[in-house]
């Protein structure tokens, strides 16, 4: 394993032990490496709205999630400065939603990052697009 990719998944570990949010939705962090990361979560009962389809934020929040992870990664701090998201298929209860982060662009203290979140059978739920700002400071101590 690179040393890259064990950093990438040092900074998620530190992330996800801190991130109540993510994990209390039931998500999981199936893959992370340099720039990417994949998460997962279930459509239960509580999360579908009037329409019978899963409630659009969740949808967001899964993919600002994996956008997190992603731009994460490289140990220095990132938070989002501009989302959006266009859905394009209804998420149903009993799905399981897998968004794909990659990072598109990355600079000195601002990323790009496309999230394509899909149902377990592979149809499109939704594409989000997030830029990133780096803050100070880093998720594991600089040797």
């Amino acid at each position: 394993m690179s040393d890259a990719v064990l950093m990438a998944q040092r900074s998620a570990e530190t992330m996800w032990a801190l991130d109540t949010a993510t994990r209390s939705l039931g998500m999981r962090l199936d893959l992370v490496e340099p720039g990417v990361a994949v998460l997962s979560m279930p459509i239960i009962e509580t999360m579908v709205n009037g329409h019978g389809t899963c409630h659009g934020g969740y949808i967001f929040m899964l993919a600002d999630s994996a956008f997190a992870f992603a731009c994460n990664s490289f140990n220095q701090k990132n938070v989002a400065q501009n989302c959006q998201i266009t859905f394009v298929t209804p998420g149903r209860l009993g799905m399981r939603l897998v968004a794909e982060a990659r990072m598109r662009q990355r600079g000195d203290r601002s990323g790009i990052y496309d999230v394509t979140v899909r149902s377990d059978a592979g149809d499109i739920i939704a594409e989000f697009r997030g830029h990133s700002r780096s803050i100070p400071g880093t998720h594991v101590p600089e040797p």
